[in-house]
């Protein structure tokens, strides 16, 4: 019995390279792979991925710098922003990625910019609580200021609602932030700093010069708000940062009463003004 030949085996398709492989490259920071799709030319650079990402947003996330800068070389738009309004200068603040967001800002990538709560690069840098980041935005001119469109509330704020990074809150202080502005609803930072019981930076705020006397638009006063939330070790706080400046004051009143004319003479210190003390454990 005869039998037929083998069939010569059809060469193999190879398949098409699709914005999935270009997305997984980035992924798993495959350099080579990616610079090989870019080079085939078959995937635009700034398509994004099922999430709305690009992929330069994702390599900016994961701090993938050689990624950023072959996306870069390659024509991507740094400005880009995802379905929640963030570019990849935000994600890469809040990531703590310094080399990154350096990368982002010789290439356009702007401080001003906002996502759809009108928060700024430097809002995300404060939630993620990268001093480094923070430290070297400051330098590079970023507002320290600015509010975002939804609540009113500056980086300062996000610090004593997230976090409570006092070195955070140290260098955007020291860097001229307000320490009692207030929000839409009058908070101000050491309300917040309260609310979220981060004590260390309730005594920072205190020792910077936050007044514990404001209101807030509901006539409510951070030691009220500190007993209705049963925030003990502040309640205690405020109420010996109190006494000592009532002991303070009185103290003053009774030297100027002695000595009229001294008041002319002499201004209390800042530390005067703005005594605290740290409760008993």
């Amino acid at each position: 019995m005869s039998t037929a030949p083998w069939s010569p085996c059809p060469p193999p398709v190879r398949e098409p390279i699709s914005s999935e492989h270009f997305h997984r490259a980035v992924n798993v920071n495959d350099e080579d792979l990616l610079v090989r799709i870019l080079q085939g030319g078959n995937v635009k650079v700034d398509v994004p991925n099922k999430f709305g990402f690009t992929a330069l947003m994702v390599a900016a996330q994961k701090g993938y710098s050689r990624l950023v800068k072959i996306l870069i070389s390659n024509g991507t738009d740094v400005n880009l922003k995802n379905g929640s309004g963030k570019d990849s200068l935000m994600l890469a603040c809040y990531a703590g990625h310094l080399d990154v967001v350096k990368c982002l800002r010789r290439h356009g990538a702007s401080w001003e910019t906002r996502d759809l709560g009108g928060c700024t690069a430097l809002h995300w840098a404060a939630d993620g609580g990268h001093c480094d980041v923070i430290e070297w935005m400051i330098q590079d001119g970023c507002e320290v200021d600015v509010t975002d469109t939804g609540s009113s509330w500056t980086p300062l704020m996000r610090v004593s609602a997230v976090s409570g990074n006092q070195k955070a809150a140290s260098l955007l202080i020291e860097a001229g932030a307000d320490v009692n502005v207030k929000d839409k609803d009058g908070k101000t930072p050491l309300m917040v700093a309260v609310l979220n019981n981060h004590e260390e930076l309730v005594q920072l705020l205190l020792e910077k010069g936050a007044d514990a006397s404001v209101k807030n638009e509901f006539g409510k006063g951070v030691l009220e708000m500190a007993r209705v939330f049963d925030r003990q070790n502040v309640v205690s706080l405020l109420e010996e940062t109190k006494r000592k400046e009532s002991k303070y004051l009185r103290s003053r009143r009774c030297f100027l009463s002695a000595d009229p004319g001294a008041a002319s003479l002499r201004r209390p210190s800042d530390a005067e003004q703005n005594v605290t003390v740290r409760p008993e454990r």
